[in-house]
C-alpha cells in the first residue's frame, strides 16, 4: 500500500511552501473546469453522509466507492482559537461533496486519558486496518507524559462504517516486545509489508530501529502480532508505502531524519516475513515521489533536492537520470489517463512534468495558477471523480481565518484542468462537529 497505506503512487511530504505560478492549460471538461467555483458565501448545506456497504476504494471511510478527502490544520474562528480537529470531505460519483462534511475534535471523537481529552488530534495515516471495507484513519495524540521511562503510545484509531467515521478512538496497541527506546512511537506508515492482503502498520522505534504491527487490527487497536523491533537504516519511516518491485510485498521507505529538510533515504524491501529485506539506498534529498513514469516496467523513484530532482528508473534498478527542477517536495499521479505518471514538484512553483515512454521531461511542463493569493501547498494527487485520471487539491493559506481548497481534474489533452473544478473553505467545518 502506498501513502497512508494506499496501493499508488506520492510523496513523502504532504505540502510545500510555493508562490502563485503563471498561466496554466485548458482543461478537456470545459463543463466541469469553468462553472463558478463555490465559496464560503455560497457554502453548500450539510448533507447527510451517504451510506455505504464496504469497498476497496482508498481513503474511503464510508465504503460507498468514492474516495474522501483528509484535511489537517482547519482554519480558526479568530487567530487566538484552539485547533477545531479534523476535517472529512465525503466523495461522489461527481467527486468530492463538500455538503458532506465532517469534523472529527478530540472532545468528540478521542479516547481520554485519565478521563481528559487530548489537545492534539492530527491525522497520520488511512487505511483498512480491520479488513472489512471500510478505511480507518490513524491519528496522532499528545497524552500526558512524565518523562519517565517508555512514554504511552500517541496514536490512535478511528475506525470507517457504513456511515463513515464515527465514535471514540481507540488506543493503538503495541505490544512490549515490539518497542524499543524511549522515543514517542509515531510517524506511522501503512502498507501490506508481507503480501497476506492485510494492512500492517511500521511506526519509529528509537536508535534506528522500528516497531512492525501486522494486521489486521481488532477493534480494540491490537495488532493480530508483532515481533521484536527491526534494525532500519534510519529512524523515520514515510509513506508512501509501494509495491516497486512487484513482488506482491510492499516496500517501506525509510529517512534518516523526520521533516521536510534533505535527509539519506532507503527503501526496505518487504517481503514474507514484512519489511525486512535490503534496503536501497536512494540519493540525499528533501522528498521521494514514486510513480511509473514511462522509462522502466516498474515503479521509479524521483528525488527532490534544492538544486534538481534525481530520477532512479525501475527501483531497485540502475537506470538514472536528472531533472534540472528543484523538488523540495514531490508527488505523483496520472493525470491524462494514459498509464504513465506525471510528477509534481512545488517549491516556488507548481509545476506538472510529464511522462513520457522515454522517461520525464521538462518539454511542455505545465504551471499551476493557485486558485487565490496566498501561500499555496499541495495537499494531495487522486481521482476523486473516478474518471481514472488523478486530480490535484491544493490549499491556500491567507492566514489563520482564511484559506482555499482547490480541487483540479485531470484532463486529457492538458494534463489538468485550467481552472479548479470545486473550491471551498475549511470554515465550512466551523460547527460541522458530528
Amino acid at each position: 500500500m502506498g501513502k497512508n497505506g494506499i496501493r499508488a503512487v506520492g510523496a513523502v511530504a504532504g505540502c510545500a511552501l510555493l508562490l502563485a505560478g503563471c498561466g496554466g492549460p485548458e482543461g478537456d471538461k470545459a463543463g466541469a473546469a469553468d462553472r463558478d467555483p463555490l465559496t464560503v458565501a455560497k457554502a453548500p448545506a450539510r448533507i447527510p453522509v451517504p451510506v455505504g456497504r464496504g469497498s476497496k476504494v482508498d481513503s474511503d471511510f464510508n465504503g460507498d466507492g468514492h474516495r474522501d478527502l483528509v484535511l489537517n490544520d482547519l482554519v480558526k474562528r479568530d487567530t487566538h482559537g484552539d485547533d477545531a480537529g479534523i476535517g472529512i470531505v465525503y466523495g461522489s460519483a461527481d467527486g468530492l461533496a463538500p455538503g458532506a462534511r465532517q469534523l472529527l475534535s478530540p472532545a468528540q471523537h478521542a479516547a481520554t486519558t485519565k478521563g481528559q481529552s487530548p489537545a492534539v488530534f492530527d491525522a497520520e495515516a488511512s487505511c483498512d486496518l480491520d479488513k472489512d471495507g471500510f478505511t480507518d484513519l490513524v491519528v496522532s495524540t499528545d497524552p500526558p507524559y512524565d518523562g519517565q521511562g517508555q512514554p504511552p503510545v500517541p496514536l490512535q484509531i478511528l475506525f470507517g462504517s457504513a456511515r463513515g467515521l464515527s465514535g471514540k478512538a481507540v488506543k493503538l496497541a503495541i505490544p512490549a516486545q515490539a518497542r524499543f527506546g524511549n522515543d514517542w512511537p509515531d510517524q506511522p506508515v501503512c502498507g501490506d509489508f508481507n503480501g497476506d492482503g492485510a494492512a500492517d502498520l511500521v511506526v519509529h522505534a528509537s536508535d534506528g530501529r522500528l516497531s512492525y504491527l501486522r494486521g489486521p487490527f481488532t477493534r480494540k487497536g491490537a495488532p493480530k502480532a508483532a515481533g521484536a523491533p527491526l534494525d532500519s537504516p534510519g529512524n523515520a519511516p514515510a509513506p508512501p508505502a509501494v509495491d516497486v518491485d512487484g513482488d506482491g510485498y510492499d516496500d517501506l521507505l525509510v529517512r534518516t531524519a523526520e521533516g521536510s529538510g534533505t535527509s539519506d533515504s532507503s527503501l526496505v524491501l518487504g517481503g514474507p516475513t514484512g519489511p525486512t529485506g535490503t534496503a536501497v539506498a536512494l540519493p540525499k534529498g528533501v522528498d521521494v515521489a514514486f510513480g511509473q513514469f514511462g522509462k522502466g516496467k516498474g515503479l521509479d523513484a524521483a528525488i527532490g533536492t534544492l538544486r534538481a530532482t534525481a530520477l532512479r528508473y525501475e527501483v531497485p534498478g540502475t537506470l538514472r537520470a536528472e531533472l534540472a527542477v528543484a523538488g523540495t517536495v514531490l508527488d505523483a499521479g496520472d493525470f491524462d489517463g494514459d498509464g504513465v505518471s506525471e510528477l509534481v514538484s512545488s517549491g516556488s512553483q507548481l509545476r506538472i512534468i510529464k511522462g513520457r515512454a522515454g522517461g520525464l521531461s521538462t518539454s511542455g511542463m505545465v504551471t499551476v495558477q493557485p486558485p487565490a493569493g496566498g501561500t499555496t501547498r499541495v495537499l494531495t494527487v487522486a481521482d476523486f471523480d473516478g474518471d481514472e485520471r488523478a486530480d490535484l487539491v491544493v490549499r491556500t493559506y491567507r492566514g489563520d481565518t482564511e484559506d482555499t481548497i482547490a480541487v483540479y481534474p485531470g484532463a486529457k489533452k492538458t494534463l489538468i484542468a485550467r481552472k479548479p473544478a470545486l473550491t471551498f473553505s475549511t470554515s465550512e467545518f466551523l460547527g460541522a462537529e458530528s
